[in-house]
């Protein structure tokens, strides 16, 4: 799962972004307005960490742009200021969460997590499709009720797929997602097939169908149709 942490303070920035990237998430991070303004625009987000005190301007800005752009990106509001109108406002605007500081990294934790379930899985804390069963909590996969041995960024894979099955993904948005926007700097995307051929490999050998379908010159989608 991809997060954007957007928060001018240097060092809480760094603290949320360390202790995320251990909770398995793929952060990236803004520290003003027009840094995270022209990351909203570029990239897809599962979740964005908007402060609303920002240099340049306003996150109520950016939760009211990021809302045209992409309506299904979460957003939890980090504000100093217990303020009752920036709350309502966050809320009102499409923010599904609000946090104060300072709070404990722990919370806030449990708080995109809820986020995510809610967005991506409607509440679940198990994604199931067809056969195959995940705990995105636990990190863990079962197909026909037999654990499946995943590297991090295959189960990754896999849950992105699932989050956007039967759409089209490109390699290189597949490649942003799972790691960052500075794959940009790549010189190809042919790692991104090793990745699924392996996945694919691992998840037929105990019982699972192949759902990855590849679109020649441009993609892949992951459908039972």
């Amino acid at each position: 799962m991809k997060l954007l942490i957007v928060e001018d303070e240097p060092a809480l920035l760094e603290e949320i972004k360390s202790f995320l990237e251990k909770e398995n998430y793929t952060c990236e991070t803004a520290a003003n307005f027009n840094d995270a303004e022209e990351k909203l625009a570029m990239y897809h987000y599962d979740v964005a960490l908007v402060d609303i005190t920002l240099p340049g301007g306003s996150g109520l800005q950016l939760i009211d742009n990021l809302k045209k752009l992409n309506a299904d990106t979460g957003i939890i509001i980090i504000s100093a200021r217990n303020s009752l109108d920036d709350k309502l406002t966050g809320l009102d605007l499409g923010a599904d969460d609000y946090i104060t500081k300072p709070f404990h990294l722990s919370e806030l934790n449990a708080r995109v997590k809820a986020v995510l379930r809610r967005r991506k899985f409607d509440g679940a804390t198990t994604v199931v499709f067809n056969e195959i069963e995940l705990q995105p909590n636990e990190g863990t996969v079962k197909v026909n009720g037999e654990n499946a041995v995943l590297t991090k960024k295959e189960f990754e894979m896999l849950l992105f797929f699932i989050s956007n099955r039967n759409r089209l993904l490109t390699r290189e948005s597949i490649a942003e997602h799972l790691w960052g926007d500075n794959i940009d700097l790549a010189d190809n995307f042919d790692f991104i097939y090793t990745h699924i051929n392996n996945l694919r490999k691992k998840i037929m050998k105990i019982g699972g169908s192949d759902y990855i379908k590849t679109v020649y010159g441009i993609g892949y989608k992951f459908t039972d149709q």
